[in-house]
C-alpha cells in the first residue's frame, strides 16, 4: 500500500509546482525544488525489495531531485532577469518556461527583406547572449528560425536556416562553444500569431533561441 501513497504524494508535489504564483521571481527555483523532488520520490519509490526500502529510496529521490531541480530553476531565474536588464529593445521577447529561456528575436531587427546577414547594428545585442551564455555554461542552446506564409513554402524554409545559421555564427564567434549549439529552420509552420494580418505576420518573421539547462 506504501507504493502507491508515494506515488500520491509525487503527484501531489508536481501539482503544487503548477500552482505557484506568475510574477513570484523565484517561481521557477520553486517549480524546480518541488518537481524534481515529485519525480525523484517517484523513481524512488519503484526501487527496491521491500516496502522499507521503497520508502528509503523514495526519500533519497525527492532529495537529490529537489535539488537537482531547484538549481536549474535558480539559475534559469537568474538569467532570465540578467537578461531582461541588457535586451530591451524592441523586438526581443523572452520567456521563462520553467524548464527553458526562450528568447525571440524578431526578423525585421535582425535581417534586411530575404537577406540571411544579420544587421551589423544588432550584432552587439546577439554578443551580449553569447556572454550571458558563456556565464551560464550548463546549458544547451537551440536556434531555430522562422517566417510567416508570404511566398513559397521551400523558400521560407531555406531561409529561415540560412537565418538561425547566421545567428548562431555570431554566437560562435564571440565565443560560445559549438558543441553546445544546434541549429534548425522552420519555415512557416510553427507561427505563434495569425498570417491574416502584418502585426501577426511581423510576429511570426523571428529567431527563437532556446536555452535547456543540461540536466534538464
Amino acid at each position: 500500500m506504501k507504493r502507491p501513497i508515494i506515488a500520491g504524494t509525487a503527484a501531489a508535489l508536481l501539482l503544487a509546482g503548477c500552482a505557484t504564483a506568475p510574477d513570484d521571481p523565484n517561481r521557477n527555483t520553486r517549480q524546480g525544488l518541488l518537481i524534481g523532488g515529485g519525480i525523484g520520490a517517484a523513481l524512488g519509490a519503484l526501487t527496491g525489495d521491500d516496502a522499507e526500502e521503497r520508502r528509503r529510496n523514495a526519500v533519497a529521490g525527492a532529495i537529490l531531485g529537489g535539488i537537482a531541480g531547484g538549481v536549474s530553476g535558480s539559475l534559469l531565474d537568474r538569467q532570465e532577469a540578467e537578461l531582461r536588464r541588457e535586451l530591451q529593445q524592441d523586438g526581443v521577447r523572452i520567456d521563462n518556461t520553467g524548464e527553458e529561456l526562450v528568447v525571440s528575436f524578431t526578423n525585421d531587427i535582425l535581417f534586411d527583406v530575404d537577406s540571411a546577414t544579420v544587421k551589423p547594428a544588432f550584432q552587439g545585442e546577439l554578443r551580449t547572449l553569447a556572454a550571458s551564455l558563456q556565464r551560464y555554461p550548463g546549458t544547451r542552446v537551440s536556434v531555430t528560425g522562422h517566417t510567416d506564409n508570404t511566398g513559397e513554402a521551400s523558400y521560407n524554409q531555406r531561409l529561415s536556416e540560412r537565418r538561425a545559421g547566421a545567428v548562431a555564427g555570431v554566437l560562435l564567434g564571440a565565443g560560445v562553444q559549438p558543441a553546445r549549439v544546434v541549429t534548425r529552420g522552420a519555415g512557416e509552420a510553427q507561427p505563434v500569431a495569425s498570417n491574416l494580418t502584418p502585426e501577426g505576420r511581423q510576429l511570426n518573421r523571428r529567431v527563437e533561441v532556446r536555452i535547456v539547462p543540461t540536466n534538464a
